[in-house]
């Protein structure tokens, strides 16, 4: 017994602070004041890199080009990368400036950019980037909000990442509120906090000047992370257009969840190996930012943090019947519910379901049981693959 009560002891003393950390994130994450903007004056470039997109590349390009900022000063630029489809033809067909990539051993997202940035600062197309998949959409007030952080001295931001599809199943609707944790609370809480909410790889934002000092030089399959971890170490943050958006679409199940899981699964491989570096240049340089950002790589996904806290509370409740007294960890796991409690109402609350969210997480544990079987045969993906499309309804 003594075994298993200093084994829950330690287990505790590593996860419940990561709790608590999520929870002070998500009472900081309050509702941002709405914006009012000026002038429009920065130049954009909209980058959309695509790889056989051709059934909805039209769509996003025609979300960035009726966005409410003045014609003149935006543009959209396609990247078709290694496509072997129209994609390069109904982009154009859809008012967009395109390059065409042929590379079949460097292939990815983070080579597609690549060729973009130097393209715009070369032809002196914009004076800064907006990234936006191929299977999204933006919000109206994208650009302006992007104008207003850059007016204020900014370099990079990075917009709200939602769900564009999320009734259609209840992956989607459970994947909302998921995103909606980390990509919005999150968020919010750090910009309190004025630190970097990094880079989530879709509506995000730099300037030319930025590029130009600090390459994007990441082509993993987390080369937001790399980035935006890169834009940290050398002095910069990415800041939270806490009012605007952009709506990707998320697999609704079948094959192309598993291809999306394992893709995902593959990249938090890459992430972890970045954690002892950034842990060290965090400490060294006395750098709240670099910890935050190290903290955001080693929370772990909320099935995990729900599987550990069920067991491990599981275990103290069973000590405690036996020994007729509480152990220390309990308390420490009671503190972590309601640290994890804070932080999925607040999920709830961002997602915009409204009560959905209720019915949503109710298929939490068909989640994690579909996670722990389907989702982790085979090997993870440690290269770029595109995950399959489903019907759009839009």
């Amino acid at each position: 017994m003594t075994i298993a009560i200093w084994a829950s002891l330690a287990v505790a003393l590593f996860f419940v602070p990561l709790l608590v950390y999520l929870g002070i994130l998500s009472v900081l994450a309050s509702a941002p004041r709405r914006h009012v903007y000026g002038g429009a004056s920065t130049r954009f470039v909209v980058v959309v890199p695509a790889h056989n997109e051709e059934t909805g590349i039209a769509a996003t390009v025609q979300s960035a080009l009726t966005v409410d900022y003045p014609p003149e000063l935006r543009r959209v630029l396609v990247v078709a990368d290694n496509c072997s489809d129209a994609t390069a033809a109904r982009a154009r067909e859809a008012g967009a400036l395109v390059l065409t990539r042929e590379n079949k051993e460097l292939r990815g997202k983070g080579y597609a950019l690549e060729l973009a940035f130097a393209h715009v600062a070369r032809e002196k197309l914009g004076e800064a980037v907006v990234v936006i998949d191929a299977d999204s959409l933006a919000s109206p007030n994208l650009l302006r909000s992007f104008d207003a952080l850059l007016a204020a001295g900014e370099q990079a931001a990075q917009a709200e990442y939602g769900v564009r599809n999320p009734q259609a199943s209840w992956r989607t609707r459970l994947m909302t509120v998921a995103l909606a944790m980390f990509h919005r609370t999150r968020s919010l809480g750090r910009e309190r906090l004025s630190l970097s909410c990094g880079l989530r790889g879709n509506g995000m934002c730099f300037t030319l000047p930025l590029l130009a000092k600090v390459p994007h030089a990441a082509y993993g399959l987390v080369e937001d992370v790399e980035y935006g971890i890169l834009l940290g170490k050398n002095g910069v943050r990415v800041a939270y257009a806490t009012d605007a958006w952009v709506l990707g679409e998320m697999v609704s199940g079948g094959k192309a969840a598993v291809s999306q899981r394992k893709r995902w699964e593959g990249g938090r491989a890459q992430m972890r190996a970045m954690v002892r570096p950034l842990l060290a240049a965090a400490l060294t340089r006395r750098s709240a930012m670099l910890l935050d950002l190290a903290m955001d790589i080693i929370v772990p996904p909320l099935a995990t943090l729900g599987i550990v806290l069920f067991v491990f509370t599981l275990l103290e409740a069973a000590l405690w019947a036996l020994s007729g007294y509480p152990a220390p960890g309990m308390y420490l796991w009671l503190a972590g519910w309601a640290a994890l409690s804070i932080y999925i109402a607040r999920g709830m609350q961002h997602s915009g379901l409204g009560f959905g969210a209720v019915t949503a997480l109710a298929y939490a544990p068909v989640y994690v049981l579909w996670k722990l079987t389907f989702a982790r045969v085979g090997k993870s993906e440690k290269s770029w693959v595109r995950t399959a499309r489903e019907e759009r309804s839009d």
